[in-house]
């Protein structure tokens, strides 16, 4: 039976590598997996998914305006696929995690995605929230805060290492705009709530 899975983190826990790694295993047993990135975070490059670690893989790409259950019935076309992973999921619209969620139940194939839950704000992004309600299963990868406890926030910093309070919700950058904390130390950083 397909699923709906949601795996999420803060920065820097190893979202992608997990990816990755679970796409890695299909492929492994004869089973083909169908990878996408959000087109907006071409960090690794246009159409690539890539973890700080060294490893990745190439990756069809969504935009914010595209039918993701037409895109993914036309793959199918194709020939099958045994599961989709969607990297970036936190970028996802509203309407596009509803058009995964008929993939699930309406094609029967399973969709693995990989987001952060919450901005730098403290603020869940919309594609987040909608996969946290909609998901059939969700995950938490976790990661470290300098204390040692688990992090649960980011900080957004300039380029000269300061916490910014305000700014839009996305901009893509990696470990020298981004910090993951405890929600403790979160809280210090941005002066409290």
């Amino acid at each position: 039976m397909a699923k709906l899975y949601f795996n999420y983190s803060t920065m820097n826990a190893g979202k992608s590598t997990v990816l990755l790694q679970a796409a890695h295993n299909y492929r492994e047993r004869g089973m083909v997996p169908y990878l996408m990135t959000a087109q907006l975070d071409n960090r690794a490059g246009e159409g690539r998914i890539a973890s700080r670690i060294g490893i990745g893989q190439d990756a069809d790409t969504y935009s914010a305006d595209e039918d993701l259950f037409a895109k993914i019935a036309t793959r199918l076309e194709a020939g099958p696929c045994a599961c989709i992973f969607v990297d970036e999921a936190h970028f996802l619209s509203d309407t596009q995690v509803w058009e995964l969620a008929r993939v699930v139940d309406d094609l029967g194939v399973p969709i693995m995605c990989y987001g952060l839950r919450v901005d730098f704000r403290g603020q869940l992004f919309p594609g987040s929230a909608a996969l946290l309600a909609l998901s059939d299963e969700m995950r938490e990868i976790r990661t470290i805060c300098y204390c040692g406890k688990k992090a649960t926030m980011v900080v957004r910093q300039d380029s000269e290492g300061q916490v910014m309070r305000e700014g839009a919700q996305v901009q893509i950058g990696g470990n020298e705009a981004y910090v993951s904390l405890c929600r403790r130390h979160w809280r210090e950083a941005i002066g409290d709530r």
